[in-house]
């Protein structure tokens, strides 16, 4: 007599067996809130294209940090938008400006209870909107943009960041950023790299959230969309440069290419879920096309099931609260 065919559906048929068979779990801890400062606002101004998600002032700021710390999320991304822009992003380094002002406020609110971490990159801070300085040409200069890498990297590690997140794509970022902190004695920050970063039709919303002054695109220092073994290529160059962290952004257009990622570097590898893919739950949900919290939970387990160790969410919070209560 043959041995029974195997039935796997035994261990789905009761919440507390899928639960204990679960491959899969997700964790508020694996989860980072990215945060928006806006510079000049008297009240939280809402993001039209991403409901439930504001450009903060300062105070608002440290309260939603605060609030999403004790609903047990890991880390706190947070990016700035400053009132006036010049073609250099002076605002990025500078000690007071709406950043490194907001970093400095929250990294006093919660110590050590979450990461907190800094955008590094210029496109909110320049008139120009693209991630680096340009030449005469109106192209983006590689070489100048990483001295204004540098002299950010400093800043906004004064201001409190434990944390920069890389997200530029320049080449030799990791590498000019992690020498210029080593050699202040800053050996401590941590450098999470932007390494597949894909020139993504998602991240309009985004835009909206730092009121973006970019015209034209970014296709000639972000991915094309259309390259997977690329991914890799980027993601090894970076680790080679001192990478702690590296990162796929896009998460759930990109998941073979985080998953490429996570089974071919042994340093942590995180993904953004980003403004696009936020809001299109947002928009099915709020018609009644999809359950939304099933979508939510959903998306987020697809992208740490293809890889990601973190997941940079705007529903980091959110879904937190939820995961505590059970």
């Amino acid at each position: 007599m043959g041995f029974p065919l195997e039935r796997p559906r035994r261990l789905r048929a009761t919440p507390a067996l899928r639960s204990l068979t679960a491959q899969t779990r997700l964790d508020p801890a694996r989860l980072v809130l990215p945060l928006f400062v806006k510079e000049g606002l008297r009240s939280p101004a809402p993001v039209a294209s991403m409901p439930g998600v504001v450009q903060h002032t300062v105070p608002s700021l440290v309260e939603a940090a605060e609030e999403a710390v004790a609903a047990g999320v890991g880390g706190l991304m947070l990016f700035g938008v400053p009132a006036v822009r010049d073609a250099r992003g002076s605002g990025a380094d500078d000690p007071e400006g709406v950043l490194n002002t907001g970093l400095r406020a929250v990294a006093q609110a919660v110590g050590d209870a979450a990461v907190v971490m800094a955008d590094l990159c210029l496109d909110e801070f320049t008139d120009h909107g693209h991630c680096g300085v340009l030449d005469a040409a109106g192209r983006v200069d590689n070489d100048a943009t990483l001295e204004r890498y540098r002299s950010t990297a400093l800043a906004q590690a004064a201001a409190g960041a434990s944390l920069l997140g890389l997200s530029g794509m320049m080449d030799g970022q990791v590498g000019a950023v992690r020498a210029v902190l080593d050699a202040e004695g800053r050996s401590d920050v941590v450098l999470l790299a932007y390494a597949a970063k894909y020139a993504s039709a998602f991240y309009g919303p985004f835009r909206d959230a730092v009121d973006s002054a970019l015209t034209g695109d970014r296709r000639s220092y972000q991915m094309e969309p259309g390259n997977r073994r690329e991914g890799l290529r980027e993601v090894r160059l970076d680790v080679a440069e001192g990478a702690d962290v590296v990162m796929v952004k896009p998460a759930l257009p990109y998941l073979d290419v985080l998953s490429d990622v996570a089974a071919a570097v042994d340093v942590p590898v995180w993904a953004y879920q980003v403004s696009g893919e936020y809001a299109m739950v947002e928009a099915a949900a709020a018609n009644g096309w999809i359950d939304r919290e099933r979508a939510v939970l959903e998306s987020l387990l697809s992208i740490q099931r293809a890889g990601a160790s973190a997941t940079l969410t705007y529903w980091a919070a959110e879904v937190a609260t939820l995961l505590r209560r059970g």
